[in-house]
Order: C-alpha cells, then sequence, then structure tokens
C-alpha cells in the first residue's frame, strides 16, 4: 500500500509512503512544507529534522514522535496529542498549539516564540531553556512542568496553572496575567515588575 502526503492548499502529493500506516515510520530529514497531516496516526514516528513548516497537523497523533531538530514553524498543531514527543531543539514558533497535549513531552531548547498554547496541556513536560518570548499560554496547564532557565518574557499566563512548576532562574519580565503558582496561590504579574497576591 501507498500513502500520499499531499500539499494542504494544492493537493499536489510532497511524499509517496510504502506502508500500510503512518505508526512508526521514517520520515526524518523530509520535506514536509505545507503538508496536510491533519489527524494522522503518526504515533512513534521518526521526523527527526524533518521541514514542517506550515504544514497542518491538527488532531494528528504524535505520541512518542521523535520531531528532534524538526522545523514545525507556523504549523498548526491544535488538538494534536504529543505526550512524551521528543521536541528537543525543535522551531515552534508562531505555531498554533491551541489544546495540543504535550504531557511529559521533552522540549528541551525548544524555540516557541510566538505560539499559541491556549488551553495546551504541558504537565510534567521538560522545557529547559525553552523560547517561550510572546507566547499564549492562556488556560495552560503547566503544573509540575520543569521551566528552569526558560523564557517567558512578555508571555501572556492568564489562566495558566504553574502549580509545582519549578521557575528557577526563569525569565517572567512583562509577562502578563493573572496564574495559579506553587500550592494554589494566585499571583498577578503587572507592568512595574513587582508581585501581588
Amino acid at each position: 500500500m501507498v500513502i500520499e502526503i499531499k500539499h494542504k492548499i494544492t493537493g499536489k502529493v510532497l511524499l509517496k509512503v510504502e506502508a500500510n500506516t503512518l505508526v512508526e515510520a521514517n520520515l526524518s530529514e523530509t520535506d514536509l512544507k505545507w503538508a496536510n497531516l491533519s489527524f494522522s496516526d503518526l504515533n512513534g514516528a521518526d521526523l527527526n529534522g524533518a521541514d514542517l513548516r506550515e504544514a497542518n497537523l491538527s488532531g494528528a497523533n504524535l505520541k512518542g514522535a521523535n520531531l528532534k531538530y524538526a522545523n514545525l514553524s507556523g504549523a498548526d498543531l491544535s488538538e494534536t496529542d504529543l505526550r512524551e514527543a521528543n521536541l528537543i531543539f525543535v522551531d515552534l514558533s508562531d505555531t498554533d498549539l491551541n489544546g495540543a497535549d504535550l504531557r511529559e513531552a521533552n522540549l528541551k531548547w525548544a524555540n516557541l516564540e510566538g505560539a499559541n498554547l491556549k488551553l495546551a496541556n504541558l504537565s510534567e513536560a521538560n522545557l529547559v531553556e525553552v523560547n517561550l518570548k510572546y507566547a499564549n499560554l492562556s488556560g495552560a496547564d503547566l503544573s509540575r512542568t520543569n521551566l528552569n532557565w526558560v523564557d517567558l518574557s512578555e508571555a501572556d499566563l492568564n489562566g495558566a496553572d504553574l502549580s509545582e512548576a519549578n521557575l528557577k532562574l526563569a525569565d517572567l519580565r512583562k509577562a502578563k496575567g493573572t496564574f495559579i503558582f506553587s500550592w494554589g496561590a494566585k499571583l498577578k504579574v503587572v507592568e512595574d515588575k513587582k508581585w501581588k497576591h
């Protein structure tokens, strides 16, 4: 059986994969810019170094997938299952991750500048040294997440749950919103950089 991966607008075939399924498929280093992979089952797939800029992966299953060094800038990953995925050094800038499930994912050194993570679940994820500048994290679950050295400057944290998160050396300059922090205490980030309980 041959699976055709097509351009999300033109319908042009970008890649043909000889397989019955894309589960655990080897798609490393592939050029899948503008691909339509919405609702695809890519559980455990190897997308190491793949170019997925502007691709549609909404509703896809990428649980346990290897996306190390992949470029997903501007992609649609809304409602995508990325639990336990390897996202080290991934470019997710300006990506739509609205409602995505990133529980226990490894995003170390990833670039999520300007990404939409509204209502995303990042519980217990590794976000060490991640760039979340200008990101929308409103309503996101960041509980028990490792945010050591993360850049949250000018991010929207309104309604985000940061309970038991590790924020050691995190940059929260000009971050905005009222959010839940450590053992249920609510803190509000204000423009003069002071904390209000």
